[in-house]
């Protein structure tokens, strides 16, 4: 496995970038699930997430439609972690992609301030994302990874309590474009110093 890791200079804050590898082992507090809107589960890391974790996920993504109806893309709620070692999992909903035109990139990035936010409430320290809506979404890779290196980053930087945000890539292709990405958002040396290099 490889991994990239970028800390913010001046801070205990750190960016971190790992593949290929399968979310639903990661050890950090949360881990973020690209959910679909009616959080019933579906394929992908939806799909193995569920699996992994049991149905106790299931029930109060039921409990949650039920009383707020189904979740927007761009929004985000959390559940507990079922059997997964992640204490909890945070549901957010990526855009589909059309054609780059209909604020697909506003929303992939309103998924990951939201996951974000809600961390934060929750006094979660750690928490990995997997590449929202580059799946069956078909958002391409490349402009996925900017717009989530990029909104992660700049989040980060102002939140409290979250320290550690993990990006676990399920395959090469994927790691690759998330470490580019993260290689150009981090080079400007007086925010950000890269810490450990796949190279």
């Amino acid at each position: 496995m490889e991994e990239l890791r970028i800390r913010l200079v001046g801070r205990r804050k750190w960016l971190e970038l790992c593949g290929p590898s399968d979310i639903t082992r990661e050890a950090t507090v949360a881990i973020v699930n690209a959910a679909n809107s009616s959080l019933m589960g579906g394929g992908g890391v939806d799909g193995a997430i569920h699996r992994a974790g049991g149905p106790s996920i299931l029930e109060q993504c039921k409990s949650h439609v039920a009383s707020k109806g189904r979740l927007s893309a761009g929004q985000a709620m959390i559940t507990d972690g079922g059997r997964l070692e992640a204490k909890y999992v945070i549901h957010t909903v990526g855009p589909v992609y059309r054609d780059g035109r209909h604020d697909e990139h506003t929303v992939l990035a309103s998924c990951y301030r939201e996951s974000l936010r809600i961390a934060e409430e929750h006094r979660i320290y750690s928490l990995a994302f997997p590449a929202i809506s580059t799946g069956a979404y078909g958002y391409p890779l490349e402009e996925a990874a900017k717009v989530a290196v990029g909104t992660v980053l700049s989040a980060l930087a102002g939140l409290e309590r979250v320290e550690r945000v993990r990006f676990v890539l399920f395959d090469q292709a994927s790691l690759q474009a998330y470490i580019s990405a993260a290689r150009a958002a981090a080079e400007d040396r007086s925010r950000y110093e890269i810490e450990r290099s796949c190279s």
